[in-house]
């Protein structure tokens, strides 16, 4: 995999494409990390608790003077962790609330930090019904059928779930029971698939600890799997932990360790993720590509340098890359800006004969969008529509906020007018956020009435993407009528409605009564707030040098758990700097939240601390 780190320099790449043709290794060509950073970030001497808890050696000792690599079965933190590189001082080029479009940031986009590759099921103990056929199980293969039949019925047991008031499930599932129903584990996954769909958790694990308390059926290990996933959503990582403990010596695998790394991933805690990785190895269950991707994905998020690491890793224990492994490589190179290493990761992939599906293409064209490449973006998306799209109607949703993004009015106009007709829900979400991007707010509440009168009843996607278009366009009070419609019609406020409507209140300037309704919603509505809502009111009161209120809703990002992430200390940076205010012991507060500051930060850094200006010779003479 050395190529990957050798993307800087175009002369080794050449040299590395005669050389060898290893599928790992011509992935290394694609992700640069520069060996003296690498070095630095592997150093002997760590100190940091991760990497010294145990008397053995790092997981990694990369030497790049020979292209040999000695890798025990381990992963581990090292010094630097966050320390500054091209892609951290990036970071200061675009925030966490001026990410690349967001266009493909729903159910189709790679930007999701939910995202998850294409045996996401498994995750949690449930097949993967909407994934491509491949070789399986049987018995995985007969529940994935049974759950297939089960949709095309209403179930008896989901309308009990799903009408049952909070905290209320058990008893109506008594009652269901007592009425003489019965039900296979085929349907238990049906049920738990529609309530995670609806980020109704709370539900899902009453479900199943009734289930497994009146034991209908012997549990199996994804069925602990489902447990431990929901305990870890509802409850945290802490209790998750906990669960493992109870769950029997024979059903705690591989399937219920990886359950719970993703659980770490999706909580960007690194220090548990690793090791979590590393308890898996020394149990000595298989090193899998979802494993590793889950590493790749908290890695580019939190820590890009080590994304070179895991891929020497993966080559080490002959792990091939799978499609999502090239996505977080593409989406890794392309937040950056840097489209020519881009480019070589896709190069990669096709070597590799790997075919790319429309959330990677639709990844690719955002960056190329993003970052002025607007001839490649449009031959792509021109690729992605094909020769008609009305036989090509899965590629709608994804291309109608691409084309808005562009400018494009004539093409939104064009594929919506394909789908109008006969709309699906993803279409029409799309819709409203394409023509919001384009300024037509009059269309985008046009779809959404039409929508209303088709279906009756919305699900809170439509309301929020409508939400989103009037903060765009700074309509507060079209804002609060539809949060109204949306009260009136009983539609659950979740993390992205209350994210939806900060961002209007925001944008209005109103950032106290955003700040409140955080609150007040977060504690009413049992919502944990997503990052980027925390981030939009860190952002404002930064821009205004409010410091006391960036350090309270600082506070709250790191009490809610989002914590190893630079740019929310960047930015919290930014309002001492315009408050003219000292930022006493900074640098330690990161230290002790093992964040360690790039050059950006250790600029702001040094703006901030009255004891590190030089006095010069003039003023020491007087």
């Amino acid at each position: 995999m050395w190529a990957l780190r050798r993307a800087g320099n175009p002369l080794r790449f050449r040299a590395q494409k005669v050389a060898s043709a290893h599928v790992c290794a011509s992935l290394e060509v694609l992700l640069a990390a520069d060996a003296k950073n690498v070095e630095e970030h592997h150093e002997a001497d760590c100190q940091k608790m991760c990497c010294c808890h145990k008397p053995r050696s790092p997981a990694f000792q990369l030497s790049f003077s020979s292209g040999q690599f000695a890798c025990s079965r381990g992963f581990s933190s090292q010094p630097g962790a966050n320390s500054g590189d091209k892609a951290d001082e990036l970071e200061d080029g675009f925030s966490d609330l001026e990410v690349p479009p967001a266009a493909v940031q729903n159910d189709d986009g790679l930007a999701s930090e939910d995202s998850s590759d294409e045996d996401a099921a498994d995750e949690f103990g449930l097949p993967d019904v909407d994934a491509d056929a491949k070789p399986e199980k049987e018995h995985t293969r007969r529940l994935s059928d049974s759950i297939l039949l089960k949709t095309l019925s209403d179930s008896i047991l989901l309308k009990t779930v799903l009408e049952a008031p909070r905290h209320q499930v058990t008893s109506a599932l008594e009652k269901w029971a007592k009425d003489g129903n019965a039900f296979d584990r085929g349907e238990l996954y049906y049920v738990l698939l529609n309530l995670r769909k609806r980020h109704w958790y709370s539900k899902a694990l009453e479900l199943v600890e009734w289930v497994q308390k009146s034991q209908l059926f012997e549990f199996v290990e994804r069925d602990y799997a489902a447990h431990l996933d929901l305990t870890a959503k509802v409850y945290g990582l802490h209790k998750a932990e906990q669960t493992i403990e109870k769950i029997p010596a024979s059903c705690r695998g591989e399937i219920v360790y990886r359950t719970l790394l993703a659980n770490c991933v999706s909580a960007s805690n690194i220090k548990k993720s690793e090791q979590v990785f590393n308890r898996m190895k020394d149990l000595g269950f298989p090193v899998t590509q979802f494993s590793f991707n889950q590493l790749l994905l908290l890695y580019k998020r939190l820590d890009r340098k080590k994304i070179a690491d895991v891929l020497a890793m993966m080559e080490k224990e002959d792990v091939k890359p799978s499609l999502f492994t090239y996505k977080i490589l593409v989406d890794a190179k392309g937040s950056v800006g840097d489209i020519e290493a881009m480019e070589k990761v896709i190069e990669s992939m096709e070597k590799d004969s790997i075919e790319p599906d429309l959330t990677f293409n639709a990844t690719i064209a955002r960056h190329y969008i993003f970052y002025g490449q607007r001839e490649k973006a449009e031959a792509l998306l021109k690729a992605m529509e094909g020769d008609d799209i009305q036989k090509n109607r899965a590629a709608c949703k994804t291309l109608l906020p691409l084309h808005a993004f562009l400018g494009n009015s004539d093409a939104v106009e064009r594929i919506w007018k394909a789908c109008e007709d006969n709309t699906r829900v993803a279409e029409s979400v799309s819709a409203i956020e394409a023509f919001g991007k384009l300024g037509d707010v009059e269309k985008a509440e046009k779809v959404f009435e039409d929508m209303l009168v088709h279906w009756k009843t919305l699900s809170s996607k439509f309301y929020n993407a409508l939400l989103k278009v009037y903060a765009d366009h700074n309509l507060l009070d079209k804002g609060k009528e539809l949060a109204k419609r949306m009260d009136e019609n009983r539609v659950r406020f979740g993390a992205p409605t209350l994210d939806a409507l900060v961002k209007l209140y925001v944008e209005a300037g109103e950032v106290e009564k955003a700040e409140s309704l955080v609150h007040k919603l977060s504690i009413q509505n049992h919502i944990k707030p997503i990052y980027n809502t925390y981030m939009t009111l860190l952002d404002s009161y930064s821009k205004k040098g409010d410091v006391r209120n960036s350090e309270k809703v600082f506070n709250k990002l790191r009490q809610s758990g989002y914590t190893g992430r630079i740019r929310m200390y960047q930015v919290l940076l930014h309002a001492y700097v315009r408050a003219k205010a000292p930022a006493y012991g900074f640098r330690e507060r990161m230290k002790a939240d093992n964040i360690f500051p790039n050059s950006v930060v250790s600029t702001l850094i040094a703006a901030t601390d009255p004891f590190v200006k030089k006095k010069s010779i003039s003023d020491l003479l007087d």
